[in-house]
């Protein structure tokens, strides 16, 4: 089992990854986009994203949800390509549990750190730069 092998099992599950990262966001990028195109003011936009973020006005229930999602959304994914790579039964994935956790731990880590990067830099610098009051929500402060 080589480095390389993990590489190009990564590089292939990227959309699942980068899909989970941005499912997973789907708390804050509303704000933003509503904001950016001029569909939603400042103030109500806040409003949404602290009722998603934060689970304020009865909307607990979100962002727990769109963390399962997202996790089903990896683990689907990671599914998906090692039965088209040929690992279809027990037998097989048992021959091969090495690749599968190894990949599967990496693919989780960088989902994670996709969603982070993209949600707490990206999202909360473009909220800020749109006037959303987010400045306490930057990793740097």
């Amino acid at each position: 089992m080589s480095e390389s092998s993990i590489s190009n099992d990564v590089k292939s599950l990227w959309k699942w990854i980068g899909g989970s990262a941005f499912l997973a966001s789907m708390c804050c990028f509303p704000s933003v986009v509503l904001v950016l195109f001029g569909f939603a003011s400042v103030s109500s936009a806040a409003a949404l994203s602290n009722d998603l973020y934060w689970g304020t006005n009865g909307m607990g229930w979100f962002r727990p949800v769109l963390t399962l999602l997202s996790f089903i959304l990896v683990v689907s994914g990671l599914v998906l390509y090692f039965r088209k790579d040929g690992i279809c039964t027990i037998d097989e994935a048992r021959r091969q549990r090495k690749r599968i956790l190894n990949t599967s731990v990496v693919a989780l880590t960088l989902a994670v750190l996709t969603y982070m990067l993209f949600n707490f830099v990206i999202l909360t610098e473009l909220g800020v730069a749109l006037d959303l009051p987010w400045e306490s929500s930057r990793l740097w402060n």
